[in-house]
């Protein structure tokens, strides 16, 4: 009961921080026009990535995300019980993380509305709606004439999750010689989602986490922005935000197990060019997650 509750608590607190540093770098960039572009919102997101897997990995090994634990299950490395209890976890810390953002800076957004002479809940609303959930193509993109459709907009969180995924198992395999030391791996994670964020973000916000949009949408939804923030302008919010990236999890998680793992285990038969012990499989080595 003890583990399976610090491993709930790990989650939802893991989540909690990632959302909540990451929104409230969107809220200030929209409502202060304190941040200087793209990038700045991206590092930012990395580092409340990097910072929410350091605090919590001793407790749940810190997915905080629900494509990563779907790809952790495909791949055998958590029991499927768990899974669950990870998603639970992880969507509460986004609702907690989305009311916190309103918390802080509701003063400031009904002044940003006032200013702007914004309804909340009228289309126009959602550049503040965006400080919550995600959209596409970008409201704060500056690029009037962009379209994404709603398949094109699955792509783009489907590739962009892929890769975060793709990039976490390798960060992880033990037969990856190159792989940086366990303590520097979670700032390469959180440098993996800043530079994702920095090339798709103008397309889609680059959610790759369903927890991250749904969460704060869920706030948005009941703190007056409506139909807006669910269904969204365009609808389709499920197969963009949640569908998509878990969709790019799996799709990783069977890359790793059919394609990755087996090369791993080829080149773990020679010890001269791998360290990893050749008389244990990619499968036998694979972590389970308690």
């Amino acid at each position: 009961m003890k583990e399976h509750l610090a491993i709930c608590f790990g989650e939802f607190l893991g989540t909690f921080l990632l959302v909540f540093i990451g929104t409230s770098s969107v809220a200030v960039a929209v409502l202060f026009n304190a941040l200087s572009g793209l990038l700045q919102v991206a590092a930012i997101w990395g580092l409340g990535v990097t910072l929410a897997i350091y605090a919590t990995r001793h407790l749940s090994c810190a997915h905080l995300n629900p494509a990563v634990s779907l790809g952790m299950v495909l791949a055998g490395r958590m029991r499927p019980a768990l899974l669950l209890p990870y998603w639970a976890s992880q969507l509460i810390g986004g609702i907690a993380a989305g009311g916190m953002v309103l918390l802080v800076f509701h003063g400031p957004i009904e002044t940003f509305e006032s200013a702007q002479s914004i309804v909340r809940g009228s289309p126009a609303s959602v550049t503040t709606a965006m400080l919550f959930g995600e959209y596409f193509p970008n409201p704060g993109g500056g690029v009037p004439w962009l379209k994404v459709t709603t398949t094109s907009a699955m792509l783009v969180e489907g590739i962009g999750t892929f890769l975060l995924v793709t990039m976490i198992f390798l960060l992880t395999e033990g037969c990856n010689v190159g792989r940086p030391s366990e303590g520097l791996a979670p700032v390469i994670v959180g440098g993996t989602v800043s530079a994702i964020i920095a090339i798709f973000a103008p397309m889609t916000q680059a959610g790759l986490n369903p927890a991250r949009d749904l969460g704060p949408r869920i706030v948005a939804y009941l703190a007056g922005w409506g139909s807006v923030a669910i269904p969204g302008p365009k609808g389709g919010f499920l197969l963009v935000y949640v569908l998509a990236p878990l969709l790019g999890g799996l799709v990783a998680a069977m890359a790793f197990r059919l394609v990755i793992a087996p090369l791993m285990t080829a080149k773990a038969q020679r010890p001269a060019i791998c360290a990893c012990q050749p008389e244990t499989s990619i499968e036998d080595r694979l972590p389970i997650v308690r």
